[in-house]
């Protein structure tokens, strides 16, 4: 009996072992399938569980504020009431099309003032040629004309808060419409006042069919 009671043991042990063994295997394989799935290092973690961590941080990062927009200045009414501005440029100042007038207006920081500045360009109706260029700077709610160009054509821009005005140069016979070329005068504000800075000029090429043919040989 005592054998008996051995064999039996031994294979009792033997199951128990065998069974302590299953077990092991199964909880392995299961920790490791969920360590696959709750972050690891496996490819998972460049899915959706990744995504939701990115979006959780990007939801926690401030969103940027809307610029300010500038306020905006009736410029027709600016250029006739000064008196800075030659008669000839306000007889210019007049509707195109019902109460479209020809004028283009800019916003910036070109004088270093708490307000943004005021380019006003004047055009012409019907070829749109730049008769008057005029910076207004703010102070004590009002506007001062601190820059005038009246040497037609012209037009100012503001550039990287430096002010940029364009002339174009005509030869003699030259259309409206195609100037010979173009002087680019950088300005900046200095000691209260705008001071050149850079000049530049531009030739225009010349369209090859202006020229004339050359008479073929007989």
């Amino acid at each position: 009996m005592r054998g008996l009671t051995g064999e039996g043991s031994a294979r009792t042990r033997g199951n128990i072992q065998a069974v302590s063994t299953a077990s092991a295997v199964v909880t392995a394989l299961a920790l490791f399938v969920s360590g696959c799935g709750a972050g690891g290092t496996g490819a998972r973690d460049e899915g959706p569980a990744h995504a939701d961590s990115v979006a959780g941080a990007s939801a926690a990062t401030p969103s940027a504020s809307p610029s300010k927009t500038p306020d905006t200045v009736n410029a027709v009414r600016l250029v006739k009431d000064d008196p800075k501005v030659s008669p000839e440029v306000k007889r210019e100042l007049k509707p195109c099309v019902a109460d479209e007038y020809p004028v283009d207006v800019s916003y910036g920081k070109l004088t270093g003032g708490a307000a943004d500045d005021v380019v006003v360009n004047v055009l012409t109706c019907g070829d749109a040629v730049g008769v008057g260029s005029y910076v207004y700077r703010e102070r004590d709610g009002s506007y001062e004309n601190v820059f005038k160009a009246e040497e037609p054509p012209v037009y100012a821009e503001i550039d990287r808060g430096d002010l940029v005005v364009t002339k174009q140069v005509y030869d003699k016979g030259d259309p409206v419409s195609s100037p010979s070329g173009e002087n680019v005068i950088t300005y900046r504000w200095d000691s209260g006042r705008f001071s050149e800075k850079y000049r530049t000029h531009n030739d225009y090429g010349k369209v090859v069919g202006d020229s004339p043919s050359p008479v073929p040989a007989s």
